[in-house]
This record gives structure tokens, C-alpha cells and sequence, in this order.
């Protein structure tokens, strides 16, 4: 029942990159991209990466994609990137077969006894304006086979059953050894850039010699696969994520259609106030049907173990997210307790921001500097994500934790649509602007998401956020021609694609309910530039210093930061 997976690391097998330089290992090939790692990040990052017509390998050491229904919530920002990969609704008709929608998330004592607090009584309450996308309950095995059929659509190459052994960076590329498990052949591989996707004990981060910080591990937890009939103990509550903590256990129900199989996280014993945290220690079959009946609050009822997964819930968050040639993704960057559901999300956004990054790099229009940028947008976001899941871990489920301190609290919306990015200004630098804000006060700001808006396209309703994804994008007023002249010449200057729309024009996009200059606080005759991953690299107010150098040198600090072009004095430009 509680089988022992042989350890994924670099090191385990004795072949080194000098014997394959020898000419030991024959069988070699090239890539551009690397992918250790195949469950959601990183095959999320092979399906971006195809977005951007980029080929990628990816290497996962099990045989197959998930078995375990792990990291069952997917928030807005996560649909809008599966949005834009073109797999939305084969997602959503998977969420719909395997849970009632827009569920409420809730505490109780039992599941058929004293409700304690109802932290969501819907699952889209009061965000659906926010994004053309819901929140909604799909786990990994829904999810992950969609995402390998779609990179492979797209290009990538997957291995299941693969794993790396060693890798050397070499500078202008690296050069790595993967060996399949069963039948134990070796080869070599030479990439431009590898993406560790490898977990949460990433052997690639050990072998870089990174560093994590944070709380640690906070509890050795279980979570325990069942089956039981339910449906009369959920007593027609559409409820997603049921939160458990009484004198028995602390930890957390998702219960599947048709009501008759779920799984149960255990991450405390005993006294909410003072619980052991030490879960795995004389763990049985029969203990494991006893934590069930107590959380569920029906010691009668027949349970089925169908399995057990020990894991560590820890709260950290890697010191660096790159060394060299090599980018940490997922929980190899970040990990945190499932609390808010914010881990698979976060991986799933350090994708997003990652992808366009190497194609601009691989196809020559960026350099060093735009790849540094993954790291020092990331990194602050991700450790404002950890400590934000630590204290609802703390606040729901682990009280006694408190007396170390928990940083305030923002909304779930802050969290997943309002973080931002620090960029360069042309007078004070990089801007000491928070991590986070309201995405309904972010107003186009330089560094924050681009606000979703509702458009018009032959006869169609759209978001802005289908507009972005493969090319810098610049929206506009119907009044603002200077600057789409301007794009339009710097398109041939500077030899990078821009789209250029002005929105409300008869020619162009409807703007359905109006407001969209001032979704995107701009006037009449202003743009803004919007980067490829949809997040806002410039904005002018107005249209009074339009030029083509003005659009180049957005551009140019977009891509190559550090390059701060001064901006024509009164323009209004802002970045």
C-alpha cells in the first residue's frame, strides 16, 4: 500500500558526460528546449512553448501521465494561458464529469456534522466580470493527458518513463543524459535551455546548488484515495473543497461525481491546538479507513482504500529560479500548502512568463537580460503566493501556528489576476510598486495583467485576452491614428511583430459595453503596448509625442532591459 519510488536523481547512475564524449553513448540528438519533468508545469510549458512554434523534449520518469487527482482547483489566470492554448473547453468538459460546478469551499467538523464556516459559498463569487474565464474544480488526471495530446500537437516529443541522469551547462547551451527505466538505454541530449519541472525535491536544483527559504516542512501528510457512498452525507450541498478539523484529524475532503469516491488529505492528529504533525508514523490500511469514517462523521459507513501518497506540506520558495541555462519551474521554484489551490497555478504562470522569453531569445530579438527577467518578475510573486497559502494554512487549519506570525491576508483576486511585475522606468529605475494589487484598480498600469474587457469581433463577443499570446499587441481608441501610424512604421524598423488595434473603430473591434479607455487608463488618443504573456510593458496616456522612436524604445526596454529609452518630454508615456 505504501510503495517507495526509487529516488529521481541526476546523480544515481555512474555515466559521465566524459564517456559520452568518448564516444560510450552514441545515440544523441538536439533541441531547443529540454523539459525534465511531465506532469502539469511541465507539460503546460511544452504546450506554450509549441505556441510559440518552439519543439521541446520532455522527460518524465513514471510511465504515464497522473494517477493521483492532485491540484484539483484551476483559477482564472491559469484558464485564461489554457484559454489561449486552445484547450478551454476540452477542460471544462472534463471538470464537468468530474465535479458539480461553482462549488462552495467550506469547513465542518464532519462532513455530516456541525458546519463550521462557509469560506465561499460559490466558486465564482463576485470575480466573473474579472477575466472571460471561471474558476473550477479539474484534477491532474483530467487535465494532464489534454495537455500531452495538445504538445504533441505542437510539437513536443515526450517520454514517459525517461529519466535525466546528468547534465553540463556549457554556456551557449547544455548538454544532458537521459536513460529509459525499463529497458535502460542511454543518450544524450544537447539543448539551448532546460526547464526543471522536476518537483518539489528537485535533484536539478540540488545539482545547481540552490538554496530554498521559508517555513520548512509543516507536517508529514497523507492523502488517502476512497471509495464510499457519500451522496446521502453531503445532503445536496454542492460542495467543492470540504475543509475537516476536529479531536481526530485536520485536513480537507474533494468528493467526485457520482458522489461514491474522493480523496481525503490528512495533515494533523489529535488537538486542533497542539495536533501531530507526523502523519506517516504507524500508518495501516485500517487506520487509514478509521481517519476516513471521522472525517466523513459516520463510523458505520463502508470505505475502500483504494491508495495512500505520503507527502510533506512545506511552505519555500527556491532562492534563484535560474542558473545559467536552466529555469526552475512548479514546485522545484516554489512550493506551499494547498490551501487556496494556488501551487499548480503559480507553476502554470511561471510557464507563461517563461515561453515567450526563450522564443524571443532563440529567434534572436532578445538577449541575457530578457531571460534574467523570469527570475526577478517570479520569484517576488511566487514568495507573495507562499506566504498568502501559509496563512490560510495557519488561519484554517493550523491555528497554533499563528504565534509565529502570518503576513495580512488579501483576496483570492489579488492573489490570482492582481500580481504584478516591476519594470524600468526612465527616471527612478526599477519601481518599489507592491507585488500585488486590485486587478479591478490595475487600470492598465505598466507591470500588471492587462485588464479583461469584452469586445466585439464579427458578430462575436471576445475578451482583450484573446487578442494576446504570440506577438507584442497595442491597443487603442478609435482617436488614436498617430500611434497606430507609429506601430505601424516601427514594424518595419525594428523587424518585431506588433498587433496593432484601435478598439471601437468600424473597421475593428466593437467595444461592447464602452469603457475600454478607461479600463485602460488611457484617453482617447492613447495606447498601450502589452507583452506577449498579456501583461502591460507601456502605456501612453495620450497621443501628443506619438512617434515610431517612441515605439521602438518601448520596445526595446520590453525586450531588452536595462535599455531605458527616455521618453519625449510631455508625451505621457508611461512604462
Amino acid at each position: 500500500m505504501f510503495p517507495r519510488e526509487k529516488p529521481n536523481s541526476v546523480t544515481d547512475i555512474p555515466i559521465s558526460l566524459e564517456i559520452i564524449r568518448k564516444g560510450v553513448v552514441m545515440v544523441g540528438h538536439d533541441v531547443p528546449v529540454l523539459i525534465v519533468g511531465g506532469s502539469l508545469v511541465g507539460m503546460t510549458s511544452a504546450v506554450l512553448l509549441g505556441k510559440q512554434g518552439i519543439p521541446s523534449l520532455v522527460v518524465e520518469r513514471h510511465q504515464g501521465t497522473a494517477i493521483h487527482p492532485r491540484a484539483a482547483l484551476i483559477l482564472q489566470r491559469s484558464m485564461e494561458i489554457l484559454r489561449g492554448a486552445g484547450i478551454e473547453d476540452v477542460i471544462q468538459s472534463r471538470s464537468v464529469e468530474q465535479f458539480d460546478q461553482d462549488a462552495a469551499i467550506m469547513s465542518v467538523e464532519t462532513l455530516a456534522g456541525k458546519e463550521i464556516a462557509w469560506h465561499l459559498p460559490t466558486l465564482n463569487e463576485g470575480v466573473r466580470d474579472l477575466s472571460p474565464c471561471l474558476r473550477l474544480f479539474a484534477t491532474q488526471v483530467a487535465i494532464e493527458p489534454v495537455l500531452a495530446e495538445r504538445a504533441r500537437e505542437l510539437g513536443a516529443d515526450i517520454r514517459f518513463g525517461t529519466e535525466l541522469v546528468t547534465f553540463e551547462d556549457h554556456g551557449d547551451g547544455l548538454t544532458a543524459v537521459i536513460r529509459h527505466r525499463d529497458t535502460g538505454k542511454v543518450s544524450t541530449v544537447r539543448a539551448r535551455y532546460m526547464i526543471a519541472a522536476d518537483g518539489a525535491h528537485s535533484t536539478i536544483r540540488d545539482r545547481l546548488g540552490i538554496g530554498v527559504s521559508g517555513h520548512g516542512v509543516l507536517s508529514k501528510s497523507i492523502t488517502i484515495y476512497f471509495r464510499a457512498d457519500v451522496e446521502a452525507l453531503l445532503r445536496k450541498r454542492n460542495l467543492g473543497v470540504i475543509m475537516v478539523v476536529n479531536e481526530t484529524l485536520q485536513g480537507f475532503f474533494r468528493i467526485e461525481k457520482p458522489y461514491r469516491s474522493g480523496f481525503l488529505a490528512v495533515h494533523g492528529l489529535g488537538d486542533p491546538q497542539n495536533p501531530n504533525s507526523d502523519i506517516w508514523t504507524d500508518l495501516t490500511d485500517d487506520r487509514c479507513v478509521e481517519l476516513v469514517r471521522s472525517a466523513l462523521g459516520d463510523p458505520d459507513i463502508e470505505v475502500q482504500i483504494d491508495d495512500v501518497m505520503r507527502w510533506q506540506a512545506t511552505a519555500q520558495v527556491a532562492d534563484s529560479f535560474q542558473s545559467g541555462n536552466v529555469f526552475l519551474v512548479g514546485d522545484s521554484a516554489h512550493s506551499m500548502p494547498p490551501y487556496g489551490g494556488y501551487g499548480g497555478n503559480t507553476g502554470i504562470h511561471d510557464a507563461h512568463n517563461l515561453a515567450w522569453k526563450i522564443k524571443a531569445a532563440l529567434d534572436g530579438r532578445a538577449g541575457a537580460g530578457l531571460l534574467a527577467t523570469y527570475d526577478a518578475e517570479r520569484r517576488p510573486v511566487a514568495r507573495f503566493t507562499v506566504e498568502q497559502a501559509y496563512g490560510r494554512y495557519v488561519t484554517r487549519a493550523a491555528p497554533f501556528l499563528a504565534v509565529h506570525g502570518i503576513e495580512p491576508l488579501v483576496s483570492d483576486a489579488d492573489i490570482d489576476l492582481g500580481y504584478r511585475y516591476r519594470i524600468e522606468t526612465s527616471d527612478v529605475g526599477r519601481t518599489p510598486e507592491p507585488v500585488h494589487g486590485s486587478p479591478r484598480e490595475s487600470a492598465g498600469a505598466p507591470g500588471t495583467r492587462a485588464p479583461h474587457h469584452v469586445l466585439m469581433r464579427d458578430g462575436q463577443e471576445i475578451s482583450t485576452h484573446d487578442l494576446f499570446g504570440l506577438n507584442f499587441v497595442m491597443l487603442g481608441a478609435p482617436e488614436a491614428d498617430a500611434w497606430a501610424t507609429a506601430a505601424r512604421t516601427a514594424v518595419e524598423t525594428a523587424e518585431v511583430a506588433i498587433d496593432v488595434h484601435r478598439i471601437g473603430c468600424v473597421d475593428g473591434f466593437g467595444d461592447v459595453a464602452g469603457g475600454f479607455c478607461a479600463a485602460y487608463g488611457i484617453s482617447s488618443t492613447g495606447m498601450v503596448l502589452v507583452r506577449p504573456d498579456g501583461f502591460v510593458a507601456w502605456r501612453a496616456v495620450n497621443g501628443d509625442a506619438a512617434s515610431t522612436e517612441a515605439v521602438i524604445g518601448a520596445l526595446t526596454a520590453a525586450l531588452e532591459p536595462g535599455v531605458v529609452i527616455q521618453p519625449p518630454i510631455g508625451s505621457g508615456a508611461r512604462r
